[in-house]
């Protein structure tokens, strides 16, 4: 399952590059031929601006599956380990039912929009809001794996605080343990 997991963050990750590469050409090609031949692409800002959306949410199911969120663990560091399992499912609990309710606004908004269609390409305006939907998805699915890991025992104790403090503090432990001292650790 985790392979299966990883193959697809790899397959998102993909399409997220394939997005900033085709709205980098969109952006720097129209401003080229804007100041350049006074003329310019037309569904550029428009097809940018998908893809930004698009780019967020699905880099927010990557950054989900691999506990890159930022957050506050100084408390949960110190708690014993029931501490943190209790922690970690009152959390996860507390996002999966945010993600339901993204879920919810987001089919609704897709519904709304269906027929109204984009100023420049025509398309419906429901693709801005199916993000949200596949986002709810993916990260419910996700989130529930977590808890599913931790009720049947396969969560070790190092993964039950799946928040970083800061990029800093993660870099300095990758620094540390690579040289074979750990943080608080005597010699």
């Amino acid at each position: 399952m985790n392979r299966w997991i990883d193959r697809c963050c790899m397959g998102i990750e993909a399409l997220i590059a394939a997005a900033l590469a085709v709205m980098v050409v969109l952006v720097f090609g129209n401003v080229v031929l804007r100041y350049g031949f006074n003329s310019g692409i037309t569904v550029s800002e428009e097809v940018s601006r998908w893809l930004f959306i698009w780019m967020t949410f699905l880099g927010a199911v990557v950054a989900l599956k691999e506990h890159g969120h930022l957050g506050v663990d100084m408390v949960v560091q110190k708690l014993p380990p029931i501490g943190k399992k209790i922690c970690l499912v009152v959390g996860h609990a507390v996002m999966l039912y945010i993600v339901w309710l993204l879920f919810q606004g987001s089919v609704t908004q897709a519904r709304i929009n269906w027929d109204v269609t984009a100023p420049v390409t025509g398309a419906s305006m429901a693709v801005v809001y199916v993000s949200g939907v596949v986002f709810s998805v993916l990260a419910g699915f996700l989130l529930a794996l977590d808890l599913l890991r931790l009720f049947t025992g396969r969560l070790a104790e190092a993964d039950l605080v799946m928040v970083q403090e800061s990029e800093e503090a993660v870099q300095l432990q990758q620094i540390l343990g690579a040289h074979g001292d750990e943080p608080g650790a005597h010699k």
